[in-house]
């Protein structure tokens, strides 16, 4: 399964999501990610990377635009906002039946967003970095017959 993480810059939430999925190493889920608004080759923040330093997680230190081919890579594409979502939708209305919120796909019913930590302080990253570790996991699970 090819899962596309999409956020707003690809600096925070979206590059932990793919580094967290690449790291889990399950057979046949890849994951990759990109911001809305990012623009290609800036630098992630430097909370997302220290954390996922501490984790000893392999990531790329430079964000993504969205692009139409990987939107066609992906199998699933999980946003980690409603809002997302439903610019993706109504982009992509083709696609809208592969396009989700993380949380909606994880089987979460309530707020289907993820905290943006975007200026925050390590510890609002670190709560982030848990939350996506979560939910991820719980999605890996679910698809991958509990091979985590």
């Amino acid at each position: 399964m090819n899962i596309y993480f999409i956020c707003t810059g690809n600096t925070c939430r979206s590059p932990l999501a793919e580094a967290i999925v690449n790291h889990s190493n399950v057979p046949g889920i890849t994951a990759k990610s990109a911001g809305i608004h990012a623009m290609d080759g800036l630098p992630i923040s430097a909370n997302t990377a220290q954390l996922l330093t501490e984790a000893g997680m392999s990531y790329k230190e430079f964000s993504n635009e969205f692009k139409q081919s990987d939107m066609q890579w992906a199998d699933v594409v999980l946003t980690m906002t409603a809002s997302h979502r439903d610019f993706l939708h109504s982009t992509f209305p083709e696609m809208k039946n592969k396009i989700f919120t993380l949380k909606e796909y994880s089987g979460i019913p309530f707020s289907p967003d993820v905290h943006d930590p975007f200026g925050g302080d390590l510890a609002t990253y670190r709560k982030t970095f848990n939350e996506l570790t979560e939910l991820i996991h719980s999605v890996i699970q679910q698809r991958a017959g509990g091979k985590l």
